[in-house]
């Protein structure tokens, strides 16, 4: 007897092979029965296959959890201190680290000194998604992931700069490539100061910044060398 084939008693049995109005009437119930049996099997189905679609959703889109990839709030701007590039001292000046967001937060005091200017230095800013806040500081936020391999590149106060540990990959302070297998500069994140707070989008990554030259370079290599 199969599982949704509701089973019967012997005096239903009976009746039902006896005909007449009684037997129509179980008949009836137990088609009912077959039909309840059913439905509530496809609802089980249904819950199933939609719990399996929304934890897919969450793998392909976390921003829709709120985690990675979605806007975060990651602190106040009382929180950042800015600084001159060759006084960044990671979480006590220019520089801070942000695992929820996967960033770091740099923050260059307001006479930063670039090595260009004018409307090339401003184009240059806007295509590596600088901010500049209303005191005249700037702000970048730098995805922690070497481009190369996607290793997790730390800061290192002892060299002014972010160097890989896996291959050597080498970025300078705004996350310019410096030397190393890096195919291009640290990627970066969209972010915004919206009042007294620090907002990165976490799923808007600019991943074009190319090898600075000459033309597009915005600050000097650190003074000091960084060893392996």
């Amino acid at each position: 007897m199969g599982i949704d084939t509701p089973p019967i008693t012997p005096q239903q049995y009976e009746v039902l092979h006896g005909g007449g109005a009684e037997a129509a009437e179980i008949a009836k119930q137990r088609l009912s029965r077959r039909s309840f049996i059913r439905r509530s099997m496809l609802a089980v189905w249904g819950i199933s296959a939609t719990s399996a679609v929304a934890g897919a959703l969450y793998m392909l889109y976390p921003n829709l959890s709120g985690g990675f990839g979605s806007v975060q709030t990651v602190g106040k701007t009382s929180e950042f201190k800015a600084a001159q590039p060759a006084d960044f001292k990671l979480e006590l000046a220019g520089v801070y680290h942000r695992p929820v967001a996967r960033a770091y937060v740099m923050h260059l005091a307001v006479n930063t000194k670039f090595d260009l200017q004018g409307a090339l230095l401003q184009s240059q800013l806007s295509s590596e998604n600088f901010v500049k806040d209303k005191d005249g500081s700037y702000w970048i936020s730098l995805y922690q992931k070497c481009v190369h391999l996607g290793c997790t590149v730390p800061f290192r106060d002892n060299c002014l700069s972010f160097k890989c540990p896996c291959h050597g990959s080498h970025y300078n302070v705004t996350g310019e490539y410096l030397d190393g297998p890096a195919p291009r500069s640290l990627d970066r994140f969209q972010m915004t100061i919206q009042g007294d707070n620090v907002v990165i989008n976490t799923g808007l990554i600019n991943n074009t910044v190319a090898h600075p030259d000459s033309t597009t370079r915005l600050i000097p290599p650190p003074a000091v060398a960084c060893t392996a």
